[in-house]
């Protein structure tokens, strides 16, 4: 896969909680540099994302109960409002687990819906959170999405027990087919992964490393970003 290829599938992130303006216009220059597909921030630096990208053809992404997702529905729909009056593009909303867990199917299928219609019409991608998920609760978890009207599913928030896995994004090709886009996060550092992420059905990569995984260098040492 060409460089520019791969960089239209991917999501340059920074959720870090001490990421500063200065960094997200950094942010911002980069995905122009590259064209990635979306830049994912947190939902305060929406605006001066938006207003960075303006023009450029870059979705602007932030994310919506996160990261824990167990804030009520309410609050949920109120953050998508916001995000998407802000000039957000896309929403990366995080699935209430404890309730999935609690086989409260109905709430968390309400949950996501609420989410999907306060969008108005904005993609929604639904974190998982797979690390804390078996195959066949991810199954279930991409299933009750689907049923949600989400745009994709998501593996990981990066602030969970870990990342992504091939075998993760396999459960979930598996599950939804082509019905729905599939987010790969969460650890993925270099080129080698996000291609196996790619190859087992991930149709989006979101990450922090997407200048080192598009120019094929390696980022060893990278801490955590949300992605």
């Amino acid at each position: 896969m060409e460089a520019h290829e791969l960089a239209r599938r991917i999501d340059h992130t920074l959720l870090r909680p001490e990421a500063t303006r200065e960094d997200i216009e950094r942010l911002c220059r980069e995905a122009v540099e590259h064209r990635f597909k979306a830049v994912c921030v947190n939902p305060y630096y929406v605006p001066q994302v938006r207003d960075l990208l303006a023009g450029r053809g870059i979705e602007v992404c932030t994310v919506i109960g996160f990261p824990l997702g167990v804030t009520s529905a309410r609050a949920k729909i109120a953050e998508a409002v916001a995000a998407v009056e802000a000039g957000a593009t896309e929403l990366d909303m995080v699935m209430n687990v404890g309730a999935f867990l609690s086989r409260e199917e109905a709430v968390v299928r309400d949950d996501i819906r609420a989410v999907v219609e306060a969008a108005d019409g904005v993609p929604v991608k639904v974190i998982l959170e797979t690390g804390f998920l078996s195959s066949e609760e991810i199954s279930r978890a991409c299933l009750l999405a689907a049923e949600a009207g989400a745009a994709f599913v998501k593996t990981s928030t990066g602030f969970g027990p870990r990342g992504a896995s091939v075998e993760d994004v396999r459960v979930m090709k598996e599950a939804v087919g082509d019905r729905l886009g599939i987010k790969a996060s969460g650890g993925i550092r270099d080129r080698e992964t996000a291609l196996a992420m790619i190859r087992a059905g991930a149709t989006r990569i979101g990450t922090s490393s997407g200048v080192a995984i598009v120019t094929s260098e390696t980022e060893p040492g990278s801490g955590p970003e949300g992605e």
